[in-house]
């Protein structure tokens, strides 16, 4: 559920923000609140790909849905308010993106209306669900790197080619270094699998 691709990654800001939408088709225009850690000037591809998801479920920014922007360009600080502003505004949806602390802020001030976060670090382990595959409360998302699922990966790499019994990880040291974590999980992996693993870095040229 977490370890997804752009393309499941709009489907899922889509899927999401239908659910309390439909709920208030009766109401006036719904409206959406994004809130992102950074400057928007470079994650101007996440705001196409949020609205792109948006119009997939058949929500269009100003016909049939409204959307907030916030951004804390960095400011950490700035998110209980910016948070706070879009709770007041009764917003129906929250996406958290950027780093983990816009839906942080998020959890904090509301229980009540669904977040939807994309960062690239565990969500367990900062607290922000409960499981990767029951997050519970009113979080869901998608992370891009997180060690609890490299014994997933080197399962279905098995049940792909059942007949090897050596497997290698091949990462760029450019945007993943291999922390103690995620070596230990491989291995235990392996060990469970009976394939033996190498890690090997790709170094850009």
């Amino acid at each position: 559920m977490y370890d997804m691709g752009r393309r499941a990654f709009i489907t899922l800001l889509g899927g999401a923000a239908s659910w309390p939408l439909v709920a208030r088709a009766q109401q006036a225009m719904p409206v959406v609140g994004f809130l992102h850690s950074a400057s928007p000037e470079p994650n101007a591809h996440l705001v196409a790909a949020f609205r792109q998801g948006l119009n997939e479920t058949s929500y269009v920014e100003g016909r049939n849905v409204a959307i907030e922007y916030h951004t804390a360009d960095g400011q950490f600080d700035r998110l209980p308010a910016l948070v706070a502003n879009l709770v007041r505004r009764n917003v129906v949806l929250i996406v958290g993106m950027g780093t983990s602390e816009p839906a942080l802020a998020a959890k904090a001030a509301t229980s009540t209306i669904p977040i939807v976060f994309a960062f690239g670090g565990d969500p367990v382990e900062i607290g922000l669900v409960a499981s990767l595959n029951r997050p519970g409360a009113n979080v869901t998302g998608t992370t891009r790197n997180n060690s609890a699922l490299d014994p997933k990966r080197l399962e279905f790499i098995c049940e792909l080619v059942p007949q090897a019994k050596s497997v290698a990880f091949l990462a760029s040291t450019s945007i993943f270094n291999p922390n103690r974590t995620t070596e230990t999980n491989l291995m235990a992996a392996a060990r469970t699998s009976r394939r033996q693993t190498a890690w090997v870095p790709s170094r850009p040229r």
